[in-house]
């Protein structure tokens, strides 16, 4: 990744509202969530949510789907694996030093210098 881009993604996640739609959506796993369960869950107006994800998706942090007449969004799963490999990449010379993300389990995949247990 490069420091560019994982600049835009950051920039995003840099609101409020961007940042809980993305955390809902990452919660809510490969299947996601329609706009209107995202809304009710965050208190959001329609036009509102509509800005964000469309900002979200613009960027690559979400993608839309269509279910019949409902959009259903979900995380990029793979963009945000990426973002979070770029900052930790290096990361105290590969020693294992981030102990809430080594309780997510998700650095493993990522470090090749030394192999976190998993918990």
């Amino acid at each position: 990744m490069e420091t560019l881009n994982a600049a835009e993604l950051l920039a995003a996640l840099g609101h409020e509202s961007r940042l809980s739609i993305f955390r809902l959506l990452v919660e809510a796993g490969p299947e996601g969530l329609n706009a209107s369960a995202i809304g009710e869950a965050l208190a959001l107006a329609p036009a509102t949510l509509s800005f964000h994800l469309a900002h979200l998706s613009r960027v690559g942090l979400i993608e839309g789907a269509r279910a019949s007449r409902f959009i259903r969004y979900s995380a990029r799963f793979d963009t945000m694996d990426e973002l979070i490999a770029f900052m930790t990449r290096n990361c105290c010379q590969g020693e294992a030093c981030l102990p809430k993300t080594t309780a997510c389990n998700t650095t493993d995949p990522r470090r090749s210098t030394k192999s976190i247990p998993e918990t």
